[in-house]
């Protein structure tokens, strides 16, 4: 059952990921890029993490395309042409790509019984975890929502203060004519 929207949010990730590459207008690739994040965020939701679909729905959606327009404020809003087609990095990023599906081939498929993270767990932790489940599905997300939601809202606020700062750093200096307006007609 859970395929019937697997497929379609994985198919949705992809379309979005090549649309941004191959867009010219940055606002527009910004805002593909904040669609992406929230895909993200339910393809976490559907694994059953939602703390990390909590931080990629706050962080990638919400301050990176906050901190991307603000960049976009002080830069142009088209991309430069290229002189030339990029075929050295499309290939670097083919065989990194490749390495890297490559790498995965030798897992186990996701939620088979037989992976060594199913057959070794610490049966005193999954005992001592059941008064803590309170209904959800399983020891792990009982785990990352009961304990790990603190530990995620301490990364998003640390992240949110960093994204201050740099807004602060970054913002333009419209004080400096007035100052200087009002020290000419004490003059």
């Amino acid at each position: 059952m859970s395929s019937l929207i697997d497929f379609p949010i994985l198919a949705l990730l992809a379309i979005t990921a090549v649309t941004i590459a191959r867009m010219r207008d940055l606002w527009a690739a910004i805002m593909f890029t904040g669609i992406y994040s929230f895909l993200s965020a339910s393809w976490m939701l559907i694994l059953d993490a939602p703390d990390v679909a909590f931080t990629e729905a706050a962080v990638g959606a919400g301050i990176a395309t906050v901190l991307m327009l603000s960049t976009l404020a002080l830069t142009g809003k088209k991309d430069r042409q290229l002189a030339h087609a990029p075929i050295m990095p499309f290939f670097l990023v083919l065989i990194t790509g490749c390495v890297l599906v490559y790498g995965t081939l030798d897992m186990p498929h996701f939620g088979d019984p037989k992976a060594p993270i199913q057959l070794h767990p610490n049966p005193s932790f999954v005992e001592k975890s059941q008064h803590d489940m309170h209904g959800l599905p399983n020891v792990v997300t009982a785990v990352l929502a009961s304990y790990r939601g603190y530990d995620t809202l301490g990364e998003t606020t640390v992240v949110l203060t960093a994204g201050i700062a740099v807004l602060i750093i970054l913002r333009k200096e419209n004080d400096a004519p007035e100052q200087d307006a009002s020290a000419e007609t004490m003059s």
